[in-house]
């Protein structure tokens, strides 16, 4: 069976609209931890989840573009800039930790457009670890746990939160290394 070409792109386009829909939902009920909350959670989960799935299907249907690796990382940064924009605004955590995530990714993406006509830049290793990171520690802040299990559960999601601003401020690094060596060997070569 023929996967159409367009069906990850497609997958990417729905998880780039779902981070304004995730916002709303999560900041709609103000923070109050009931269904809407979890709903908010879901949502997240399922759409960060779709980063494996239309990247999977891109590369066993030999279908990858360069569209694809220009969407993908920005529907990542859009859904997970959402989540920690969010998160800031309810007071859950720190607006620095924001602020920094967010200069990085932002950082990252405004150099790829400007980058794009010479050659696209796509996720490295790292970056993908970084993700990973932060979906799993944004996925743990999201959901209310902490009502069900108590307040311990705060201490893990604190860690692993650490954890991910680590790996984002380290890619960034990477990127940057990364690139600036490549522009130094392509400056010798000529």
């Amino acid at each position: 069976m023929s996967v159409p070409r367009q069906l990850p792109n497609t997958i990417t386009i729905v998880r780039i609209l779902c981070a304004p829909v995730f916002l709303w939902m999560l900041l709609a009920d103000a923070g109050a931890d009931g269904p809407l909350r979890w709903w908010a959670a879901v949502l997240f989960i399922v759409a960060i989840a779709t980063d494996g799935i239309d990247g999977h299907i891109a590369r066993k249907n030999d279908i990858v573009t360069d569209l694809g690796k220009i969407l993908d990382p920005i529907a990542d940064k859009a859904l997970t800039g959402c989540a920690f924009v969010g998160l800031s605004i309810l007071g859950e955590l720190w607006w620095w930790v924001t602020i920094l995530v967010l200069v990085r990714e932002i950082g990252i993406t405004v150099y790829r457009f400007i980058v794009v006509s010479d050659h696209v830049l796509a996720a490295a290793w790292m970056g993908k670890l970084k993700t990973v990171a932060q979906a799993v520690a944004l996925s743990l802040a999201l959901l209310p746990f902490f009502t069900l299990v108590g307040d311990w559960v705060l201490w893990v999601n604190w860690t692993l939160m650490a954890i991910a601003v680590v790996l984002t401020v380290a890619s960034g690094i990477d990127y940057i290394v990364t690139e600036v060596r490549a522009a130094r060997a392509k400056k010798a070569s000529r």
